[in-house]
């Protein structure tokens, strides 16, 4: 069935994720004063459509767009219980990776303009997201040993 709380926590991360292509991971102040963001398309000074450093956002874009479509593809393998648990499992790793690079981007900036950085409420997206996937997994380990039990009482 696909109106099981784990969908709802399937969805929810896929909002999260989806949420990080549209707004600034950090903020960067530079020695001279000059604010800049990290965003999905590189290092922008704010006020300006300007971008830098767009090496690694390839990656991160990579990453977001693997992570919506496993996330996707989880939530509708509802019949596929086994699938769906090694599924959320590989997507949770995701999201693990996209935080370590949304932390070495903003660091890379940082270091680029000589200044420092300070991440954003939006950079903590992809932890959320962590959680939600194990709170999925588990409900739908839970619904794998609900129908084993079912079949060994028949």
């Amino acid at each position: 069935m696909i109106q099981r709380i784990q969908t709802v926590y399937l969805l929810l991360a896929e909002i999260l994720i989806g949420v990080l292509f549209f707004v600034p991971f950090a903020d960067i102040s530079s020695q001279d004063g000059t604010l800049y963001f990290v965003a999905l398309e590189g290092l922008g000074r704010i006020g300006t459509t300007t971008f830098e450093l767009p090496d690694l956002h390839w990656l991160m874009m990579v990453f977001l767009v693997s992570n919506l479509t496993l996330l996707t593809r989880t939530i509708l393998l509802y019949k596929n219980r086994k699938l769906q648990v090694k599924l959320a499992l590989v997507s949770l790793g995701v999201c693990l990776l996209i935080t370590g690079l949304i932390y070495v981007t903003a660091s890379t900036g940082a270091r680029h303009l000589s200044g420092h950085f300070s991440l954003t409420i939006y950079s903590v997206f992809p932890l959320i997201s962590s959680i939600l996937l194990g709170m999925a997994v588990r409900g739908i380990r839970k619904d794998e040993e609900l129908i084993r039990s079912i079949d060994r009482i028949r």
